[in-house]
């Protein structure tokens, strides 16, 4: 088993001061690889690029030994970090499985992997905020107040420099795409599916495919971003490069896992799909129909009572909000919120790994729709429907399930999507919300036309 380990230990630097604010992909394009952004609709955007310490992990406890490192990395710092939104945080994800990553296009990424930048750029509420951040022999005060001083100069210099007037890059087309799954071998195991949750091996098993697209240009990162900023400003915006060779997950998801503040606790149920009307009659009657559609409200509530169940030895109190249609450019979902208070003190990653996977991304019981996708999906998870998110020094964090997600390199992208199965599934009705589901990301790699 890997140990999590640290490319440096702890004491920790880290100096912040507010800049003018710059253009995202001004300083997205002058920061060095690798490079992070994390954005939720109640959370600052972060932009980090470098690493001042990387921890990894894998194997069964890979939560436990990225919580262990984050501890002792975080435990001797000498932060000032000017305001909370600019504090440093460890930001970065686990696979879905252990051994998720072992095939293409996973490579570069370990099973739990999460970095503090060496630079920050927060766009917070209160202002813009540049931070330096260092560990080990690196981490000598003056020294890091003077890389602030330069690196303030380098985003200035970038942004400055960057013409308010130039277009940004446009999306790059699609020359060739190729599905993992067929749609006869789709049928076959949705129906195989349904036939164990019929006889009662499962309740629930969520299937995935997997779709590869050649560009016809380079990956517009910065752009990309910002226009997933424009579409989606109420979903969790997440984007991951595990070294400096071009390779990022990246994605906007609905789906929020867990977010911990001192003993409280916000999450989400979210399953139960339906796509947009072309006119608002059409769009309110599909939500109205989403609703009163047994099937997605059965599948809704499998997953609403098991987030429950799950945070129940943890909390003092657990509450949730009415069940209602949450609509995003390309899907409606049934959305329950559920928060609950703690009974003690917790790491966030402690309730990350008590919560995944959900039924939403899972299934029910959890070790035999795990075997189950195994078993089913030619393809390897890694990251896909896993905990995405960041933590911070008190054990606060958030963490999002990537879905809506892809991994790019320059000239190709690999999207990932799937759909919940419960007992009277039909495998043309899944095929078609899958196709819902890529729409996000799709929409920012095909040419416009």
């Amino acid at each position: 088993m890997e140990q999590a380990r640290s490319t440096s230990s702890p004491p920790l630097v880290s100096r912040t001061t507010g800049i003018e604010a710059p253009a995202f992909a001004a300083a997205f394009d002058a920061l060095p690889a690798p490079r992070t952004t994390w954005s939720a609709p109640d959370d600052a955007l972060v932009l980090g690029s470098g690493a001042a310490a990387t921890l990894t992990a894998s194997g069964p406890d890979r939560f436990a030994e990225i919580r262990s490192a984050a501890t002792a990395l975080f435990d001797s710092g000498d932060v000032h970090a000017g305001t909370e939104a600019a504090r440093p945080r460890l930001f970065g994800g686990f696979a879905f499985h252990e051994g998720g990553c072992d095939g293409d296009p996973w490579g570069p990424f370990p099973e739990a992997r999460f970095v503090l930048p060496r630079v920050q750029v927060t766009f917070a509420d209160n202002g813009v905020w540049l931070t330096v951040n260092a560990t080990g022999t690196d981490a000598d005060v003056a020294d890091v107040e003077a890389r602030l001083a330069r690196e303030v100069d380098r985003i200035d210099a970038a942004d400055r420099a960057a013409d308010p007037e130039t277009p940004r890059p446009p999306r790059p087309g699609i020359t060739e795409s190729r599905r993992t799954t067929s749609r006869a071998a789709w049928r076959d195991s949705v129906e195989a599916a349904v036939g164990r949750i019929r006889g009662g091996d499962l309740q629930k098993v969520v299937l995935a495919q997997a779709l590869e697209a050649d560009l016809a240009a380079d990956f517009p990162h910065a752009a990309t971003l910002d226009r997933l900023a424009e579409k989606y400003p109420d979903c969790h915006r997440y984007y991951f490069e595990p070294d400096a060779d071009g390779s990022a997950f990246f994605g906007a998801t609905p789906e929020r896992l867990v977010a911990l503040r001192g003993r409280t606790v916000e999450t989400d149920a979210l399953a139960g799909t339906t796509g947009r009307g072309e006119t608002p009659a059409e769009d309110e009657w599909l939500a109205r129909e989403l609703l009163d559609d047994d099937k997605n409200v059965h599948e809704h509530e499998l997953v609403a009572d098991t987030v429950r169940e799950q945070l129940e030895p943890f909390a003092a109190s657990i509450s949730a909000g009415e069940r209602r249609v949450r609509r995003l450019a390309t899907v409606q979902h049934l959305h329950t919120p559920i928060t609950a208070e703690l009974n003690a003190e917790r790491h966030v990653l402690e309730l990350v790994e008590a919560l995944h996977p959900t039924p939403a991304v899972g299934g029910l019981p959890p070790d035999r729709a795990l075997e189950t996708i195994r078993e089913t999906e030619p393809f390897d998870r890694g990251w896909y429907a896993a905990p995405v998110g960041w933590i911070d020094a008190a054990g606060n964090g958030a963490f999002a399930v990537a879905i809506r997600s892809a991994v790019a390199t320059p000239r190709r992208a690999t999207l990932f999507a799937g759909v919940g199965l419960v007992a009277d599934s039909d495998p043309d009705r899944e095929w078609d919300e899958i196709q819902l589901k890529y729409r996000p990301i799709l929409d920012e790699l095909e040419a416009e036309n």
